[in-house]
Protein backbone atom coordinates (compact mmCIF):
# COMPACT_ATOMS: atom_id res chain seq x y z
CA UNK A 1 0.00 0.00 0.00
CA UNK A 2 1.28 3.11 -1.06
CA UNK A 3 2.04 5.13 1.79
CA UNK A 4 0.07 8.68 0.62
CA UNK A 5 -2.80 6.37 0.12
CA UNK A 6 -2.43 5.05 3.79
CA UNK A 7 -1.76 8.47 5.25
CA UNK A 8 -5.22 9.90 3.54
CA UNK A 9 -7.24 6.79 3.76
CA UNK A 10 -6.33 7.32 7.64
CA UNK A 11 -7.40 10.67 7.60
CA UNK A 12 -10.40 9.68 6.33
CA UNK A 13 -11.31 7.11 8.47
CA UNK A 14 -10.93 9.70 11.33
CA UNK A 15 -13.09 12.00 9.49
CA UNK A 16 -15.86 9.57 9.45
CA UNK A 17 -15.56 8.07 12.78
CA UNK A 18 -16.19 12.07 14.13
CA UNK A 19 -19.04 12.27 11.86
CA UNK A 20 -21.92 9.99 12.97
CA UNK A 21 -24.23 11.35 10.42
CA UNK A 22 -22.78 10.10 7.61
CA UNK A 23 -24.19 6.94 6.54
CA UNK A 24 -23.40 6.79 2.79
CA UNK A 25 -19.94 7.31 1.12
CA UNK A 26 -18.85 7.23 -2.19
CA UNK A 27 -15.31 6.18 -3.34
CA UNK A 28 -14.32 8.13 -6.40
CA UNK A 29 -11.34 9.54 -8.48
CA UNK A 30 -10.01 9.96 -10.44
CA UNK A 31 -11.23 6.29 -10.46
CA UNK A 32 -10.75 3.87 -7.77
CA UNK A 33 -10.45 0.63 -10.08
CA UNK A 34 -7.35 1.66 -11.33
CA UNK A 35 -5.87 0.62 -7.66
CA UNK A 36 -4.75 -2.80 -7.19
CA UNK A 37 -7.20 -5.44 -5.67
CA UNK A 38 -4.77 -5.14 -2.79
CA UNK A 39 -5.47 -1.09 -2.25
CA UNK A 40 -9.30 -1.22 -2.96
CA UNK A 41 -9.72 -3.92 -0.61
CA UNK A 42 -8.13 -1.96 2.13
CA UNK A 43 -10.17 1.21 1.68
CA UNK A 44 -12.87 -0.90 1.54
CA UNK A 45 -12.59 -2.28 4.79
CA UNK A 46 -11.69 0.28 6.27
CA UNK A 47 -14.63 2.04 5.55
CA UNK A 48 -17.40 -1.01 6.58
CA UNK A 49 -15.26 -0.86 9.53
CA UNK A 50 -17.03 2.75 10.78
CA UNK A 51 -20.37 0.94 11.81
CA UNK A 52 -22.05 4.24 10.70
CA UNK A 53 -21.72 4.05 7.41
CA UNK A 54 -24.41 2.15 5.75
CA UNK A 55 -23.69 2.09 1.87
CA UNK A 56 -20.81 1.99 -0.09
CA UNK A 57 -20.65 3.27 -3.63
CA UNK A 58 -18.19 3.30 -6.38
CA UNK A 59 -17.91 5.96 -9.73
CA UNK A 60 -15.81 4.22 -12.07
CA UNK A 61 -15.90 4.04 -15.88
CA UNK A 62 -13.42 1.21 -16.31
CA UNK A 63 -15.84 -1.43 -17.47
CA UNK A 64 -15.96 0.98 -20.33
CA UNK A 65 -12.56 2.21 -20.61
CA UNK A 66 -10.16 -0.85 -19.80
CA UNK A 67 -12.91 -3.57 -19.57
CA UNK A 68 -9.97 -6.63 -18.75
CA UNK A 69 -9.79 -5.24 -15.21
CA UNK A 70 -12.98 -6.64 -14.28
CA UNK A 71 -11.78 -9.88 -13.01
CA UNK A 72 -13.10 -12.51 -10.89
CA UNK A 73 -10.69 -11.79 -8.15
CA UNK A 74 -11.83 -8.23 -8.05
CA UNK A 75 -15.59 -9.43 -7.85
CA UNK A 76 -15.02 -11.49 -5.15
CA UNK A 77 -13.62 -8.76 -3.44
CA UNK A 78 -16.50 -6.21 -3.87
CA UNK A 79 -18.91 -8.73 -3.12
CA UNK A 80 -17.74 -9.15 0.94
CA UNK A 81 -18.74 -5.63 1.19
CA UNK A 82 -22.11 -5.33 0.31
CA UNK A 83 -24.36 -3.20 0.09
CA UNK A 84 -22.11 -1.71 -2.45
CA UNK A 85 -23.20 -0.15 -5.67
CA UNK A 86 -21.11 0.80 -8.76
CA UNK A 87 -22.05 3.91 -11.24
CA UNK A 88 -20.03 3.52 -14.55
CA UNK A 89 -20.19 6.73 -16.82
CA UNK A 90 -21.39 6.10 -20.22
CA UNK A 91 -21.52 8.60 -23.07
CA UNK A 92 -22.86 6.81 -25.70
CA UNK A 93 -24.10 3.42 -26.89
CA UNK A 94 -21.34 2.53 -28.91
CA UNK A 95 -19.41 2.58 -25.96
CA UNK A 96 -20.97 -0.88 -25.05
CA UNK A 97 -19.07 -3.13 -26.49
CA UNK A 98 -18.53 -6.97 -26.36
CA UNK A 99 -15.91 -6.62 -23.92
CA UNK A 100 -18.12 -3.72 -21.73
CA UNK A 101 -20.41 -6.21 -21.89
CA UNK A 102 -18.56 -9.22 -20.34
CA UNK A 103 -17.34 -6.62 -17.59
CA UNK A 104 -20.56 -5.69 -16.71
CA UNK A 105 -22.02 -8.64 -16.52
CA UNK A 106 -19.40 -10.30 -13.83
CA UNK A 107 -20.21 -7.43 -11.68
CA UNK A 108 -23.99 -7.95 -12.05
CA UNK A 109 -24.02 -11.99 -11.77
CA UNK A 110 -21.97 -10.94 -8.46
CA UNK A 111 -24.80 -9.22 -7.15
CA UNK A 112 -23.89 -5.51 -7.73
CA UNK A 113 -26.48 -3.28 -8.64
CA UNK A 114 -25.27 -0.71 -11.37
CA UNK A 115 -26.31 2.31 -12.65
CA UNK A 116 -25.09 4.81 -14.98
CA UNK A 117 -23.73 8.54 -15.21
CA UNK A 118 -24.28 10.15 -18.48
CA UNK A 119 -22.84 14.19 -19.29
CA UNK A 120 -24.90 15.68 -22.04
CA UNK A 121 -22.51 16.78 -25.24
CA UNK A 122 -22.73 18.88 -27.74
CA UNK A 123 -22.54 16.37 -30.95
CA UNK A 124 -21.95 13.11 -29.27
CA UNK A 125 -24.76 12.42 -27.49
CA UNK A 126 -27.26 15.57 -27.42
CA UNK A 127 -30.29 14.20 -28.85
CA UNK A 128 -33.30 12.34 -27.19
CA UNK A 129 -32.83 9.26 -30.24
CA UNK A 130 -29.14 9.02 -28.99
CA UNK A 131 -29.86 8.80 -25.07
CA UNK A 132 -32.89 6.63 -25.81
CA UNK A 133 -30.84 4.15 -27.62
CA UNK A 134 -28.29 4.22 -25.13
CA UNK A 135 -30.63 4.15 -22.17
CA UNK A 136 -32.35 1.23 -23.46
CA UNK A 137 -29.62 -1.04 -24.15
CA UNK A 138 -27.89 0.03 -20.30
CA UNK A 139 -31.23 -1.43 -19.13
CA UNK A 140 -30.75 -4.83 -21.25
CA UNK A 141 -27.30 -5.45 -19.87
CA UNK A 142 -28.54 -4.72 -16.30
CA UNK A 143 -27.41 -1.05 -15.90
CA UNK A 144 -29.69 1.41 -14.26
CA UNK A 145 -29.84 5.16 -15.64
CA UNK A 146 -29.30 6.95 -12.88
CA UNK A 147 -28.33 10.41 -13.59
CA UNK A 148 -27.89 12.00 -17.20
CA UNK A 149 -25.23 15.51 -16.10
CA UNK A 150 -25.73 19.08 -17.40
CA UNK A 151 -22.36 19.69 -18.54
CA UNK A 152 -20.45 21.60 -16.16
CA UNK A 153 -19.41 25.83 -17.60
CA UNK A 154 -15.51 24.50 -16.97
CA UNK A 155 -12.73 25.55 -18.75
CA UNK A 156 -11.86 23.70 -21.62
CA UNK A 157 -15.84 22.42 -22.03
CA UNK A 158 -17.59 25.08 -24.43
CA UNK A 159 -17.23 22.47 -27.37
CA UNK A 160 -19.14 20.17 -25.37
CA UNK A 161 -21.84 22.53 -23.56
CA UNK A 162 -25.54 21.78 -24.83
CA UNK A 163 -28.41 24.93 -23.49
CA UNK A 164 -30.20 23.52 -20.51
CA UNK A 165 -33.17 24.07 -22.35
CA UNK A 166 -32.31 22.18 -25.03
CA UNK A 167 -31.60 19.72 -22.60
CA UNK A 168 -35.19 20.08 -21.10
CA UNK A 169 -36.41 19.28 -24.50
CA UNK A 170 -34.73 15.96 -24.44
CA UNK A 171 -35.76 15.17 -21.46
CA UNK A 172 -39.51 15.72 -22.20
CA UNK A 173 -38.69 13.55 -25.43
CA UNK A 174 -37.09 10.54 -23.42
CA UNK A 175 -39.72 10.50 -20.51
CA UNK A 176 -42.53 10.19 -22.79
CA UNK A 177 -40.81 7.39 -24.88
CA UNK A 178 -38.98 5.07 -22.62
CA UNK A 179 -39.81 2.67 -19.83
CA UNK A 180 -39.44 4.35 -16.51
CA UNK A 181 -36.40 2.38 -15.82
CA UNK A 182 -34.84 3.87 -18.55
CA UNK A 183 -35.30 7.42 -17.45
CA UNK A 184 -32.61 8.89 -15.13
CA UNK A 185 -32.80 12.05 -12.93
CA UNK A 186 -31.64 15.07 -15.09
CA UNK A 187 -29.36 16.98 -12.63
CA UNK A 188 -27.35 20.29 -12.95
CA UNK A 189 -24.22 20.12 -10.89
CA UNK A 190 -24.62 23.64 -8.45
CA UNK A 191 -21.67 25.62 -7.59
CA UNK A 192 -20.44 26.67 -4.09
CA UNK A 193 -21.12 23.36 -2.47
CA UNK A 194 -24.46 23.50 -3.21
CA UNK A 195 -25.12 20.07 -5.08
CA UNK A 196 -27.10 18.65 -7.75
CA UNK A 197 -30.00 19.75 -8.32
CA UNK A 198 -32.82 17.37 -10.42
CA UNK A 199 -34.43 19.62 -13.32
CA UNK A 200 -37.01 17.00 -14.62
CA UNK A 201 -39.68 15.96 -14.78
CA UNK A 202 -40.61 18.98 -16.60
CA UNK A 203 -44.33 17.93 -16.74
CA UNK A 204 -45.55 20.28 -14.86
CA UNK A 205 -46.81 23.16 -17.24
CA UNK A 206 -48.58 25.72 -14.90
CA UNK A 207 -49.27 25.90 -11.28
CA UNK A 208 -51.75 27.57 -8.78
CA UNK A 209 -52.96 26.97 -5.44
CA UNK A 210 -55.83 24.85 -6.37
CA UNK A 211 -54.52 22.80 -9.27
CA UNK A 212 -50.96 21.75 -11.50
CA UNK A 213 -51.85 21.61 -15.39
CA UNK A 214 -49.46 18.70 -16.14
CA UNK A 215 -48.39 17.59 -20.03
CA UNK A 216 -47.33 14.70 -21.80
CA UNK A 217 -46.75 14.67 -25.52
CA UNK A 218 -49.09 16.86 -27.30
CA UNK A 219 -52.21 16.16 -23.96
CA UNK A 220 -52.50 17.90 -21.56
CA UNK A 221 -54.23 17.46 -17.48
CA UNK A 222 -55.29 19.82 -14.96
CA UNK A 223 -54.33 18.02 -11.94
CA UNK A 224 -56.55 19.45 -8.46
CA UNK A 225 -54.86 19.32 -5.37
CA UNK A 226 -58.27 18.91 -3.93
CA UNK A 227 -60.69 15.76 -4.39
CA UNK A 228 -63.51 16.97 -6.88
Amino acid sequence: MNSDIDLDLQRSINYFNSHKDIRDVLITGGDPLILSDEELEKILSCLRAVKHIEVLRIGTRIPVSLPMRITENLVKILKKYHPLYINIHFSNINEITDECISAVNMLADGGIPLGSQTVLLKDINDSAESLIKLFRKLINIRVKPYYLYQCDKTFGCNDFYVNLDKGINIMNTIQANSTGLAVPHFVVDLPWEIGKCIVCPCSIKETSSSKFLLSKKNFEYKYYNTIQ
